[in-house]
């Protein structure tokens, strides 16, 4: 009895203000999650910043001999999370970003749940800026550097073989990668990723969707 009514175990008011501004550091990075329709907005992202500082804090007052007892696991625990927005659509990987800020907004929960405000505000405005301008570089480097996956299919012995599409490429200014060719019935199939920008790759497609000698274009 006498230990439920020990201080350590009420609320206090720098808990309270932890557990705000936790909630509020974490809201700011969900929100912008939220706004661009991430699989983890601020709901999640607000409940993974106040449980990562409650468990902080729970772990400097139970762990009174090794105060990381409880904080370094979530570090492990978190993981486990990230890796569930992580997904394989067709060519690419989505969800590295999400699960990145998943794991950086465990750490602005504990910084705040140890009491470094300072480092957590700090992190929490260098995410932010950096979720709001990359999206605008990335763009920029789109419109310049956009991929595409092309496969054409041809009669063999026709006039011309695939080789010759790898210099219609060049002449398009788009930078080809072979990938995988293949020769099954007298058919011959080649498939390539190609790099440049949107206005190429359209003057490429016209070009293509011209050739008679061509039986399959998938772009």
């Amino acid at each position: 009895m006498n230990d439920i009514l020990d201080n350590s175990h009420f609320l206090t008011q720098s808990e309270v203000n932890k557990f705000l501004l936790a909630t509020l550091l974490c809201g700011l990075i969900g929100a912008e999650r939220e706004y661009r329709s991430k699989s983890a907005g601020l709901k999640t992202m607000m409940m993974i910043g106040l449980g990562a500082a409650l468990f902080t804090i729970l772990s400097i007052k139970i762990g009174s001999a090794s105060q990381d007892r409880i904080a370094s696991n979530i570090v492990t625990g978190i993981g486990f999370l990230g890796a569930g927005v992580i997904f394989k659509e067709e060519n690419r990987v989505k969800g590295l970003t999400t699960a990145c800020i998943i794991w950086i907004v465990a750490a602005i929960g504990m910084a705040v749940g140890s009491g470094y405000y300072e480092q957590a505000i700090g992190v929490t405005a260098v995410v932010l800026l950096a979720l709001i301008i990359f999206p605008f570089l990335e763009e920029i480097g789109d419109r310049r550097f956009t991929k595409r996956i092309y496969r054409i299919v041809k009669k063999q012995h026709m006039q011309g073989d695939l080789e010759s599409y790898e210099e219609v490429f060049k002449e398009n200014k788009l930078k080809p990668q072979r990938g995988k060719h293949q020769l099954v019935n007298n058919t011959i199939t080649g498939n390539w990723v190609a790099t440049g920008t949107p206005k190429n790759h359209k003057i490429f497609v016209e070009r293509m969707l011209k050739d008679k000698d061509i039986l399959e274009f998938d772009f």
